[in-house]
């Protein structure tokens, strides 16, 4: 990996020297565009509308305009802020854990030290760990302020970036303000259907479907060309697939936790049995003819 960005975390006097990695890469199979009719390539040209003339990327700036006048941003005036020329991370507070929402997870970023001596880097370490605190910590990176929280990955501290308040929407829905009325046994039946699917997390394994099949199409149409049929590769494909709104939710709940537990191999019934020291029906009646 390549670090990408070089300065210090600071909290109080103690500075700590990091080297900044991003922590996450993209595994899409890279594509471009092209002319249906022909296959010749589509390219994005930058062209001055002034001029007509293609230009450099290093001899483009940046402008603000605000309807009536235009203000030119050069590389060298945006280099001049104060808060892009800064190279520290500063932790302005330690908050619990389970205050900070995933919601406004951004990018992640791997901090390695980069001094002589870890000794601040794992004393930050063990210290986030043992308070179950979570950092949060604010920097410039990319002509940005940044807000991110800071937090322990396998003994690695993890930078996250965090979208501001602004940036996330309020989730303002309607049809979740009329009253519905849930009954015991459906809580009942969607926990046993819960607890069907049940598992430890493993990220491992999962794959990413789409790109293993688009990888396998694309091998397929190299082998094979455009004269490829599809059906051959994949199989024919059902469009008719299961979907709509559920007009009988017990139904359907009873079904999902069958067909869960059949997948997994596993018998029994949703209902549950009657209770063991509930008498049977036929107990007295026998009970009476063996007195006699």
């Amino acid at each position: 990996m390549r670090a990408i960005w070089k300065g210090a975390l600071t909290f109080g006097l103690v500075n700590v020297p990091v080297k900044v990695y991003s922590a996450t890469e993209d595994h899409d199979v890279p594509l471009h565009q092209v002319h249906a009719a022909d296959g010749g390539r589509i390219r994005y040209q930058r062209i001055c509308e002034l001029d007509g003339e293609v230009v450099p990327f290093q001899d483009i700036d940046k402008a603000y305009d605000d309807g009536e006048r235009t203000v030119v941003l050069t590389k060298e005036d945006l280099a001049s802020l104060p808060a892009e020329r800064s190279r520290e991370i500063d932790v302005v507070e330690f908050v619990p854990s389970d205050q900070v929402d995933p919601l406004t997870f951004d990018r992640a970023y791997y901090l390695e030290p980069d001094s002589a001596s870890p000794k601040a880097y794992v004393l930050l370490r063990k210290t986030l760990e043992r308070t179950d605190r979570t950092a949060i910590v604010r920097f410039s990176l990319r002509q940005k302020t940044r807000l991110a929280a800071l937090r322990v990955r396998d003994d690695v501290l993890v930078l996250q970036t965090l979208l501001w308040a602004d940036e996330v929407r309020e989730a303002a829905f309607p049809g979740l303000d009329e009253p519905v009325r849930i009954s015991a046994k459906e809580l009942e039946l969607s926990a046993s259907l819960v607890d069907s699917f049940s598992s430890d997390f493993d990220p491992d394994a999962f794959g990413d479907e789409y790109q293993q099949e688009l990888r396998t199409l694309i091998d397929a149409k190299l082998e094979k060309g455009d004269a490829l049929d599809t059906s051959e590769t994949f199989g024919e494909q059902d469009d008719d697939a299961e979907g709509g709104e559920v007009i009988d939710l017990m139904a359907a709940l009873r079904a999902s936790v069958e067909r869960s537990r059949a997948a997994r191999g596993e018998s029994g019934t949703t209902e549950k049995p009657a209770p063991e020291s509930a008498p049977k029906k036929d107990a007295a009646p026998k009970k009476k003819a063996k007195a006699s």
